[in-house]
């Protein structure tokens, strides 16, 4: 290459003016697509480009493509797996096929593994170096040039008469294009382009939804369960408050305000100490930024306030979990909008947040010794990511900006309470939100705000128009990763199969509106809808797919209650990823063995009567095959052992614990964890009077 300079992104150096992996030498400066962006989202739209026989490059700063599917994010969040079809659908193929091999095992056996199923086509969760090398195979075979350079975000966008005309790298590079495709976690190009966008959470009023907004109420989990003190010098409000805790209220339920869900990095860790790296405590630690960490320890908080999805090879997912834990909640709010040095300022001080928080979890005499102990297990894995000391490549930037188009999806769209006319994907995760900030509640404590994870009921349809901006305001450029859509919306569809499932399907209408000399606001739907189909893609409600708000409680004979209805002792996790269920989910344990919990469903008996009393569940091979089942009736107590492996015998949903007599104030059914071999399921009871 001609120009070969260092470019600081993101607190890493970067080799500028490089490209891989398909081809050598300079890029032609004039492409058919031009996709700015190496996310998963990204990828896919290059080889699709590719592959539909146009001119492609593959631009995006960092060294490392692939976005969080290649650092660290390899429990892959789905939903229902049969709408994810086409690329995205390839790329978890060959993750299986690779850990069909023998080879693919190092450290530990295939069977010990409980995520490995022979049977099934794909596998949903890997190591971030398999991920990478995947990508990288996929892209060399469609021969996409990858350019590793960043947009001049003030200078480097040429526009004329409202299409995009070329943009200019930070290394000097222009590259011409007919169609643009703005593939970044933040929005970039479109940005830069002026096409019209929003930041932070939208009020429920404007496109009338009930979950967008400041979510006090809905803020249940992920939560302080012991009173902290926010105060720099406990019980003295003069004295301040502690970092990360802002001044002002939270704001009313539903209202809008500028604030996104935190951003974390997800770290491969691992308990082989044969492959582990010890944490360690990183330059520039403040232990203030901890003290909430520290006081919440202090407070009887004894949960692990980490989540470990294990990868195959004794790897780890790490994620953030309850009170305080990886998320560096209100240390993100300027992002979007930043310059790049700010930037990398913002993400140095996530690196710096995350790494102390390990060193504090495992050093800090402040932390229990149970936890100190269990996190002491874990290090960071040697054999990933070693060109970055061991540390993720990207920041899961779980919201930047988004676009505002003519049509904006919404939680109606999620919920599939109005028509979609143009799919080219569809999304099934939760609507899922993490804490946006933390206050001080009216009693002088501290909490978290903006944490939301409700079911959509099932998977929707995502309209071809969000992917557009306004006609007239770039009328070459698609976004698919930045869509139209609200902020709560944009909590479901912000998942990396998505990403890579609407990324395909830009490609292929930019193809389209290459060949047929048309703006992408105008490509012919059914051209379009014919072409995915042809390539794979999912377009349609799957046969028996779960609608509205799974099996509604109003629809259920005799006595119900919801889990949503019972009472907790511990903290349990909400979840719709196995159907089917009652209402709008279920709640799990998260396989806590060491923290039993339990829960209790009263049900609501007005006269004495005979009945079969029945407990939903949703089954799978990770549950537990002894979950203690006590039922309390007229006669004293009963205890049941259910195994959740296996189908609920009742319509695939309930399983009979048999037939009692109940009465006012004599009538329960208590799930505890004790003993638990695997994730124990709690949905909802149901009595059904018997003569």
């Amino acid at each position: 290459m001609s120009c070969r300079i260092q470019w600081l992104f993101a607190g890493w150096l970067v080799l500028t003016g490089g490209v891989s992996p398909a081809e050598a030498g300079d890029v032609p400066p004039t492409r058919d697509i031009v996709v700015y962006g190496g996310t998963s989202g990204g990828v896919a739209a290059a080889i699709q480009a590719a592959r539909m026989g146009k001119s492609v490059v593959l631009i995006e700063p960092r060294k490392l493509i692939g976005g969080l599917t290649v650092s660290g994010l390899g429990m892959t969040d789905t939903g229902d797996k049969r709408v994810i079809g086409g690329i995205a659908r390839e790329f978890y193929q060959r993750v299986k096929k690779h850990y069909d091999t023998d080879t693919a095992w190092r450290q530990e056996a295939r069977d010990k593994y409980d995520r490995y199923r022979e049977a099934d086509d794909a596998m949903w969760t890997f190591e971030p170096h398999v991920a990478q090398r995947i990508i990288l195979e996929m892209l060399t075979e469609a021969r996409v040039p990858v350019v590793h350079a960043a947009l001049d975000r003030i200078h480097g966008v040429t526009r004329e008469q409202g299409r995009i005309k070329s943009i200019t790298l930070t290394n000097r590079q222009t590259f011409a294009g007919r169609i643009f495709i703005d593939a970044t976690y933040e929005g970039d190009l479109m940005a830069a382009a002026e096409v019209s966008f929003t930041v932070g959470r939208e009020a429920n009023a404007l496109y009338g939804e009930t979950l967008n907004g400041v979510q006090v109420g809905n803020a249940r989990h992920h939560q302080f369960i012991k009173n902290v003190d926010p105060f720099i010098q406990p019980g003295n409000k003069s004295s301040g408050l502690l970092p990360g805790i802002r001044a002002d209220g939270p704001g009313l339920d539903g209202q809008a305000d500028h604030l996104m869900q935190a951003y974390n990095f997800r770290l491969c860790l691992t308990d082989n100490k044969a492959n582990q790296i010890p944490f360690n405590k990183p330059e520039g630690y403040d232990e203030r930024d901890h003290e909430l960490l520290l006081r919440n320890c202090e407070a009887g908080d004894t949960r692990h306030p980490w989540s470990f999805g294990m990868m195959p090879n004794r790897k780890t997912d790490m994620n953030n979990n309850f009170a305080v834990s990886s998320d560096y909640i209100g240390a993100n709010y300027d992002y979007p909008n930043a310059d790049d040095a700010t930037r990398v300022r913002i993400l140095k001080a996530h690196e710096t947040y995350l790494r102390g928080f390990m060193w504090t979890l495992a050093n800090h005499p402040r932390v229990s010794e149970p936890i100190r102990r269990e996190i002491s297990r874990w290090g960071y894995a040697r054999d990933e990511f070693v060109d970055n000391h061991h540390w993720p490549d990207w920041c899961y930037i779980r919201e930047g900006r988004r676009m505002v188009s003519d049509t904006v999806h919404a939680e109606l769209d999620c919920r599939r309470q109005r028509p979609c006319p143009d799919p080219v994907g569809l999304g099934s995760y939760n609507m899922d939100s993490h804490n946006c900030q933390r206050y001080v509640n009216a009693e002088g404590f501290v909490r978290n705000e903006g944490d939301v994870q409700v079911n959509p009921g099932g998977p929707y349809l995502i309209s071809y128009r969000t992917l557009t901006p306004k006609a007239g305001q770039a009328d070459n450029l698609l976004v698919p990763v930045c869509i139209s859509c609200s902020h709560i919306a944009y909590g479901s569809i912000r998942m990396e199969p998505v990403f890579m499932i609407l990324g395909q399907s830009a490609a292929t209408a930019a193809a389209i509106a290459i060949d047929d000399h048309v703006t992408v606001q105008q490509v012919e739907y059914a051209k379009l809808r014919a072409r995915l189909l042809a390539d794979r893609q999912s377009l349609e409600i799957p046969q028996g797919a779960a609608s509205g708000e799974g099996i509604p409680l109003k629809k259920l004979a005799g006595l119900v209650v919801d889990d949503t209805q019972a009472k907790t002792t511990g903290d349990w996790t909400p979840s719709s990823s196995t159907s089917p269920f009652v209402g709008n989910g279920y709640l799990h344990d998260g396989k806590d063995s060491e923290h039993p919990k339990s829960i209790q469903f009263d049900l609501p008996v007005k006269a004495a009567l005979k009945a079969d009393v029945r407990l939903a569940y949703s089954s799978f091979a990770n549950r537990a095959t002894n979950v203690r089942v006590k039922v309390q009736h007229s006669g004293g107590e009963i205890v049941l052992s259910v195994n959740q492996q296996k189908p609920a015998p009742i319509d695939g949903v309930w399983v009979s614990l048999g037939q009692f007599e109940l009465a006012p104030g004599q009538a329960s059914v208590i799930i505890e964890t004790v003993g638990a071999n695997g994730y124990v399921v709690v949905d909802a009871v149901q009595a059904l009077p018997v003569p």
